[in-house]
This record gives C-alpha cells, structure tokens and sequence, in this order.
C-alpha cells in the first residue's frame, strides 16, 4: 500500500487506508470523510467494525495502513510512522463503561483530561451529559445509562479530534438505550467532536448518524449520506427487512395538536405523532419503518390512520421472496415501502408513478425520533 504521496488527503478530515489479514478473515478498508458530524459502522458481528475502530486508535497495528486525521498521519506503515494511542487526540468509548471503581464520577472524569484538566470543559460536558448530579458518587452507584455517560465524558475530557464510540448501546436493555439516546442527539450537536459510531442496531445508526458505512466481512460495502442508504431499495436485504426504513427531517409546529397528538410539518405536509417533549420549531429526525407504509394509488378516504403523504416512486427492488421495496419521494424527503410482489404489479407500480404513503400515527417509536446532529 502507497503512503500519502499520490492521494489527496481529506483537509481536516479522515483518511484511511488499512489492510490486516488474520487467519480466513481480511480487514480491507478505503475511506475518505470530511471533518465533522457523525459517521456510523453498520453490519453484523465479525464484519470488521471493532477492528477498524482499534486500528484508527491504535490499539493494534495493522500489516498495511495509512491513517490520517486533520492533516496529522497517525499510522504508515511505508514510511515507519506509528503515533502511541495516547498521542492520537482519538477518544475512545466501550461496550462496557470501565469506570474506576475507586474514584468518584468527578475523580473519573478528570482522569481522562490528564495533565491537562479544564473545569470549563467539565462544566460544558457535565451539562449536555446530564452527569453534574453524579459528580460525588462512585461506579457502583450508578446505573447501566448513568456510567455510560460518565465514560462518554471521560472520553472527550482528553479534547480529541475524533471520538470512537464501539457498540456504547450494547450492553444496556431496552430502557436504558432510550435514556441514553437523547443526550447522544445532543452530545452529537454541542460538542463538536466528529463521531464513528458503531453498532448492529439499525434504530441508533438511523436516529445519530450523518453518514453510513456498511460492513461486511471485512469491506466496506458502501457509504454515503445517511438519507441515501436509508432510502435505497437496493439495500434493505443488507440492513435487514425488519429493519429497513428510510429517514425524513420534520419541524414541530404543535406540540399539543389535541387528541395526545403532536403535529409535524415535512416537505410533503403534516405528520401526526403520539405527543413529543420537543418544543415547537424543533427539527427532528424521523425514522419510519419501511413495513409501516402502506401504498394507495388514490387517496384514501375513512382509513383510521392520519397520515398521508403525496409520493413518488422512484424505484423499485424485487426480492427473492414474495417482498418488493419501492423507494418513494415525498416532497424533498425520500421513503422507503416495503408490499408485496402481488401489490405492486396489482398496483401496476413504477418508476415516475403517483401514490400516497399512508402511515398510521402509532407505528413511529419514540426511539424513531431524534435531533439531527447536523442543522
């Protein structure tokens, strides 16, 4: 593998060039990214995603790799370059919190910040975290979410440039992923640091993520725009069929529209939703299931459900299975249906065609919804 000479690197960005083979499995990774928002690893286990974060880290090096990051190389190994981990101004979070259990959350804290210590820092990050309550207690006084948050400080404490966050969710059930994941929205807003993210879970990488990565067995399938691959019929076999579902940015024009409901504004017209904590004008991030879309080719009338959006077809991927994914435009917003084969040529679907999305208000979880991390 070449070094820097004969490539553009990414100003201000990240570069990486990596190849580590071990026994049957190869991590081969080309990646190029601007500076900043949020970039997410998606795949199944063994696709290579905790790998890469080690080697970015440099808790491993790889046989061949170039790493660049903001004009800094960390890793080449043409030309004998290796930066120690703790010279990366790379941040790292776990599955599994690692809290000294003998210091207070404030002791483990300022443990992360080194020689270095900013009470400025701490004060801005115990904020967006929710942790300044915590601050004299210990470890083994706090919850799953609570000590998950505490590392997610710790981490940035150091100031690094880029913040590793490998599977942060994993090891927390269901209650506690839905208390954690709204101080990600906004720890991925205020602090200002570019995020990887990984994770199998297809419900965090579509509410945080500005970018997708795709894994598999070692390679990166593809990446774009999360909106993108959301979106793209094409792709739900690899993000899963339950799993599958597209991405649409809405505003909060009424927090309380009556009923226990809250009205959206898209691009496409109003979306109603079981009633947000957000405050009016808040742009949100709304994850809806492919499966939770049902497709008319007329506009219906007497249906129990409240939203329906105007579409356009824009694709449409036929499985091996009975299942057919029809990519949609609403307004500026694209959506991703998932009905059978029979429906689709019943409806005599395709591509330019007009239709309706019709989504019932119930079918969006509150884990659906986000802030988008970058305005």
């Amino acid at each position: 593998m070449a070094g820097r000479q004969g490539r553009a690197a990414v100003t201000g960005g990240v570069e990486i060039r990596l190849r580590q083979a071990q026994g049957d499995f190869t991590l081969d990774v080309a990646l190029s990214l601007p500076s900043g928002g949020v970039t997410a690893f998606f795949g199944p286990s063994g696709a290579g995603k905790t790998s890469l974060l080690r080697a970015i880290a440099g808790l491993s090096q790889p046989q061949d790799a170039y790493i660049e990051l903001t004009g800094r190389v960390l890793s080449d190994t043409e030309n004998g370059v290796f930066v120690k981990p703790h010279d990366r101004r790379v941040g790292y979070v776990f599955q599994d919190a690692r809290l000294f259990p003998h210091l207070s959350v404030a002791q483990n804290l300022r443990y992360g910040a080194g020689k270095h210590p900013s009470a400025a820092l701490e004060e801005k990050l115990t904020g967006i975290l929710g942790i300044a309550p915590l601050l004299e207690r210990h470890p083994r006084d706090l919850s799953g979410g609570e000590a998950q948050r505490v590392a997610i400080g710790r981490a940035l404490m150091c100031q690094p440039e880029l913040l590793l966050m490998d599977e942060p969710l994993a090891a927390l059930d269901q209650h506690r992923r839905d208390e954690i994941l709204p101080y990600l929205d906004q720890l991925a807003q205020a602090s200002g640091v570019q995020i990887f993210y990984v994770s199998h879970a297809m419900a965090e990488v579509a509410r945080l993520a500005d970018t997708i990565a795709l894994m598999r067995d070692g390679k990166i399938t593809r990446y774009g725009p999360a909106e993108d691959i959301l979106s793209d019929p094409a792709l739900v076999p690899e993000i899963g069929v339950r799993e599958a579902g597209a991405v649409l940015r809405a505003r909060v024009t009424a927090r309380d529209a009556g009923d226990g409901l809250s009205a959206l504004a898209t691009s496409a017209g109003t979306l109603l939703l079981p009633r947000l904590e957000a405050p009016e004008d808040t742009l949100l991030r709304v994850r809806i299931l492919a499966s939770d879309i049902i497709l008319s080719k007329d506009r219906p009338d007497g249906l129990s459900a409240l939203n329906i959006l105007p579409a356009t077809v824009l694709a449409i991927q036929e499985g091996v299975g009975p299942g057919v994914a029809v990519a949609l435009r609403s307004g500026e917003d694209r959506l991703v249906a998932r009905v059978t084969r029979r429906s689709a040529r019943a409806m005599k679907l395709a591509p330019g065609g007009k239709c309706f999305a019709v989504i019932k208000s119930v079918s969006v979880a509150p884990g659906n919804i986000g802030v988008p991390a970058q305005r």
